[in-house]
């Protein structure tokens, strides 16, 4: 479902906006309008959606227009042209009270300064946004309180900004963020100012709140293995212009130009692509409750002419792997109508779809067949052959290696 609809949505600094935008209909670059006339194209007709419950990450070196886009999407920078539709709505058409009560109540914004102020405990400051929407006392108490617990700061209420570390602040920005309760968080080089260790901490934090509220997150980074880390898909921004966008697997499979292979080169493939990127569902599967037994799933096997079937239940969950040498050698022994479980071979484990192919390459490496993959509910989705997996690792490495 998408949550945030952008159409050619325009951004130009200067006193004549609707004249550079002549100028790029007419196919000038922004250096040349910017040379002719002394305007700025900040963002130049952006075009993305942002689904529902994703970490949306925007991208790009600086100046490639990525902050001011990002202010576009609340109006704390004003598009010259183009629409931006959240939830059907057009932010760009709303009355300046409209406005107020959509910041206030569907989408907050967490900056890289923290923008805490110093005279406010940190409740306080956590529920300033809850002031200004005019929320009770006890609802602004109670909702500051979750905010807090949310972020691990539980017992740090009445401290006061200065007796913090850098991490612990923008923990508190975070959660006056939530506090608010809203759809859509916009994050802005929210963690940049960290230093690595707790940067990564941060990263965690968001990812563990992202799994237990799931909320539209639109996140503004510069930094790769950020972008890789939380992303659920990646726009890439260059000189205003949004090159590509995709899962950080798409992209890097498959860049658009050099500038985005560029951005790609020397990220280990495989701690990118994952299990359920290489999937394919062409392997036998035998139906415990129709092939029970060793003889009948014997001869379904032998008649599809395969090796090797995998076995799941009548939900599709994931039971076990047979091969037909092995249920052949239990048929001789004497145990034709033994249940299909007695046929199973051993250490043939399966794969969460969601494992990087740098987790599953040594069952992929050491399992003589394809490897079976799971969901998170246990169903099974296909398996990974050693061919599929080499094919994947040549192809991503031959993308990131080519000029």
């Amino acid at each position: 479902m998408e949550k945030i609809v952008v159409k050619n949505l325009f951004k130009i600094f200067g006193e004549n906006p609707k004249k550079a935008l002549e100028l790029l209909d007419k196919g000038l670059d922004k250096e040349a309008i910017l040379d002719k006339t002394g305007m700025t194209v900040g963002v130049q007709d952006a075009n993305f959606e942002v689904h529902a419950g994703e970490i949306f990450v925007i991208m790009g070196l600086s100046g490639s227009g990525k902050s001011t886009l990002v202010r576009m999407l609340n109006r704390l920078i004003e598009p010259t042209a183009g629409s931006v539709h959240v939830d059907g709505k057009n932010v760009v058409e709303m009355t300046p009270k409209e406005l107020v009560s959509f910041r206030l109540n569907n989408m907050s914004m967490v900056f890289q300064s923290f923008a805490l102020l110093p005279h406010l405990t940190v409740i306080d400051n956590v529920a300033f946004g809850l002031d200004l929407a005019g929320a009770d006392k006890q609802k602004k108490k109670e909702r500051a309180q979750e905010a807090l617990d949310q972020v691990g700061l539980s017992g740090w209420e009445d401290s006061y900004p200065s007796q913090l570390s850098g991490g612990m602040q923008q923990r508190v920005g975070l959660a006056r963020g939530l506090a608010v309760d809203p759809d859509i968080i916009l994050m802005d080089e929210a963690f940049s100012a960290l230093d690595p260790l707790i940067r990564t901490e941060m990263q965690d934090e968001l990812l563990k709140l992202q799994k237990n509220h799931q909320r539209t997150i639109v996140f503004i980074s510069h930094d790769l293995d950020e972008a890789l880390r939380i992303g659920d898909r990646i726009a890439i921004m260059e000189g205003g212009s949004i090159v590509q966008v995709g899962t950080p697997e798409e992209i890097l499979q498959s860049p658009a130009d050099d500038y985005v292979r560029a951005f790609f080169r020397g990220v280990d493939p495989t701690n990118v692509i994952s299990a359920g990127d290489i999937v394919r569902d062409t392997q036998l599967t035998i139906i415990k409750s129709k092939a029970g037994s060793l003889r009948t799933t014997h001869e379904l096997m032998s008649s599809k002419d395969r090796d090797v079937g995998y076995v799941l239940d009548s939900h599709r969950k994931f039971l076990g792997v047979v091969t037909v040498d092995k249920i052949q050698q239990l048929i001789e022994e004497g145990a034709k109508d033994n249940p299909i479980d007695q046929g199973f071979i051993e250490n043939a484990k399966p794969v969460r779809v969601d494992d990087s192919m740098q987790d599953i390459l040594p069952e992929v490496a050491r399992s003589p067949w394809p490897v079976p993959v799971i969901d998170e509910d246990g169903k099974y989705l296909g398996v990974v052959s050693k061919n599929r997996f080499l094919r994947t690792l040549h192809r991503a490495e031959q993308e990131m290696t080519t000029a």
